[in-house]
């Protein structure tokens, strides 16, 4: 009797110190009180009116706030493109392929390998993109996907989708540059302008194979919902675009460019690449100095190419969107804080992350005053929280918009337009360091005041959690979405060429 006694009195106080202002809870009562036990318990009172998804939900209603100074025009290339999203083990079994292992290939050049390459991600519950080679294949892989009962095409290319996101905000003009078919043209939001250069005659198209969390094919289980894109895509992948778009902005005149679609040469080899991107720096660096850069990274698996990315263009842009993935093979790349990890294991631990992104900052952006590089911000975004991590002097607005991308995420996610906290459930930690090494600072989140800060020299870090979907709908684009409400959010502070 006494010990149940003793189990509620620590249950009460543990509710007590979450939902009535206290930012931390003592690592006692954590020892005995799990936070999946503190939910499960809101969770199963509907009516209650404490729960701590709700307490979050109803914080970032109430804090987040748009800037005082906000874009006018944002000009977005140059990767755009029809995606066709299927249930992937569906598709897989309707092409006649078997399950078996998986195993990971940087480039496709057969339905064998996609199996493999899509068995291997899935398994992990991770996000990857791929080339595939042989484009007779590819079409014929294309036509089933399209036929397929339930598949869906949507706008997709990450320059296109963060177009599309940034248009839902009526006093913002979008320029997206990029492969523009009929059928994409069609599907885009009428705010957008489209330069007549980019338009073609075909459309590129994407494939998008999604699973959902606890599906199984053969002996493989996803332990997570995520999907698996590929493509055979020259327009993009060449960034046939780019020059257009950078051509473009002269009479455009935007206050932001954001570039998406480097990680689309990989699949094209070495030797275009390198060439590519020598021509890619040279047209990133016409762009206006006053006008700051975001750059939306996304999956790679050639260390050469990324590291050739963060040499020569992150330096020259001011900001950059990225996942988990991403941060730690960026990371590999460049030998930087935890390339020895080979993966991640469950949630990213947020003192590795902030090594990372203090890192990167160090290295190839302006957290030293007397450097040249533009890189000034950083937002990361996993599955349980996001962080925003910037140089001191400019940005701002920086909580509210990590937020309203941590938001986006879970309503997205969802398919709602706002966050249902009956559909949710928090899987960020309460308590976690700034550091993985010492020295580190211990930090807690309170879901009353759901962004944590702390500083690292002249860093500064914004983090908060994302009320994950518990049977999300669909999963690409969120990064996208996610980087495009980060920045409508944000502020330039300072006045000063990048």
């Amino acid at each position: 009797m006494w010990r149940k006694a003793s189990v509620a009195a620590l249950l009460a106080l543990a509710v007590g110190y979450l939902y009535y202002g206290s930012p931390e809870l003592p690592e006692q009562i954590l020892q005995y009180v799990s936070l999946p036990n503190v939910q499960s318990s809101s969770q199963n009172s509907p009516n209650s009116q404490n729960s701590v998804e709700q307490v979050i939900s109803a914080a970032w209603e109430t804090l987040i706030t748009l800037p005082t100074r906000q874009w006018s025009k944002v000009a977005v290339g140059v990767n755009a493109c029809v995606d066709v999203v299927v249930t992937g083990v569906g598709l897989l079994q309707a092409l006649a392929v078997d399950p078996g292992a998986g195993l990971d290939h940087e480039v496709l050049h057969s339905k064998e390998d996609l199996k493999e390459a899509f068995i291997h991600y899935m398994g992990r519950g991770a996000a990857a993109e791929r080339f595939f080679s042989d484009e007779e294949v590819f079409q014929r892989i294309a036509r089933a996907a399209a036929e397929y009962p339930g598949a869906k095409l949507y706008v997709g290319g990450n320059a296109a989708l963060i177009g599309q996101k940034l248009a839902t905000y009526p006093d913002l003009m979008v320029l997206l540059c990029g492969p523009v078919g009929p059928k994409l043209h069609e599907m885009l939001d009428e705010q957008i302008v489209v330069p007549p250069e980019s338009l073609q005659e075909t459309d590129e198209y994407h494939l998008i194979l999604e699973y959902k969390a606890g599906e199984q094919w053969g002996s493989i289980q996803a332990p997570q919902a995520n999907r698996f894109i590929f493509s055979h895509d020259v327009s993009n992948g060449a960034m046939s675009s780019l020059e257009t778009f950078v051509a473009s902005l002269d009479e455009f005149e935007p206050d932001l460019v954001v570039l998406s679609g480097l990680h689309m040469m990989e699949g094209q080899g070495r030797q275009l690449w390198e060439e590519r991107l020598k021509e890619a720096v040279s047209a990133i660096s016409d762009i206006r100095k006053d006008v700051p850069i975001h750059l939306e990274l996304a999956s790679m698996t050639d260390k050469d190419y990324m590291n050739s990315i963060m040499q020569e263009v992150m330096p020259i842009v001011s900001s950059i969107g990225l996942n988990e993935q991403e941060l730690l093979f960026l990371s590999q790349a460049g030998e930087g804080p935890h390339s020895d990890m080979a993966t991640w294991k469950g949630i990213p631990d947020m003192g590795r992350v902030s090594d990372i992104l203090l890192w990167i900052l160090e290295q190839h952006g302006r957290s030293d005053p007397s450097s040249e590089a533009d890189l000034t911000r950083i937002h990361f975004h996993t599955l349980a929280y996001h962080i925003l991590a910037t140089v001191d002097g400019y940005w701002g607005n920086q909580a509210a918009a990590v937020m309203a991308g941590a938001r986006v995420a879970s309503s997205q996610s969802c398919g709602l337009q706002s966050v249902d906290v009956s559909k949710v459930e928090l899987k960020a930690p309460l308590n976690f360091h700034s550091s993985h090494s010492e020295p580190r600072e211990k930090l807690s989140l309170n879901p009353a005041d759901p962004v944590t800060v702390w500083q690292r020299g002249n860093v500064t870090f914004h983090m908060t959690p994302v009320l994950v979907c518990k049977q999300p709908l669909r999963t690409v684009g969120l990064g996208d979405a996610i980087s495009a409400e980060g920045l409508i959010y944000s502020e330039l502070k300072t006045q000063q060429p990048f």
